[in-house]
């Protein structure tokens, strides 16, 4: 069967060595010349060559406080940031409940019961609350999170 295959090597590896037996005045020298390309990228691929680890970068630490801050004024600073935190969030409550406020208004406009989708989605937000209540007593975790 591998005889009569159209991709039997065979005949052609025959054809090649014929070829190569029959006497050429320039057979070894054009054999040599090439392998000189195949040796060339053989040498190339396994030259050794050592890499060097780079050189630990070189950090500058910038500090925007100064190091000789007495703890009142660290104190004063820190519920200076906590004010400017607490009117940021106040800040964003109050967009938030515009926006709140807008959807009302549109859901009212188009013929949307808003006042019953609200009660169905304090429902499922007081669910979702029991579930992770019930599972934090389960696990023994306390409900407390770190705030900003």
């Amino acid at each position: 069967m591998f005889s009569r295959s159209r991709f039997n090597p065979v005949p052609g590896a025959m054809d090649f060595w014929t070829y190569l037996r029959q006497p050429q005045p320039y057979r070894w020298v054009i054999l040599a010349v090439s392998f000189l390309p195949l040796s060339l990228i053989l040498w190339w691929a396994t030259e050794e060559s050592i890499l060097v680890p780079p050189s630990p970068p070189e950090v500058t630490y910038i500090t925007s406080y100064a190091p000789d801050r007495s703890d009142e004024e660290i104190a004063a600073s820190n519920e200076a940031n906590q004010r400017r935190k607490d009117e940021r969030r106040a800040q964003l409550e109050e967009i938030e409940q515009r926006k709140r406020e807008m959807y009302r208004d549109l859901g009212r406009a188009t013929g949307i019961d808003v006042d019953a989708m609200e009660a169905e989605i304090e429902a499922e937000r007081a669910a979702e609350e029991a579930a992770e209540a019930q599972t934090a007593s389960e696990t023994g975790e306390t409900g407390a999170v770190a705030s900003d």
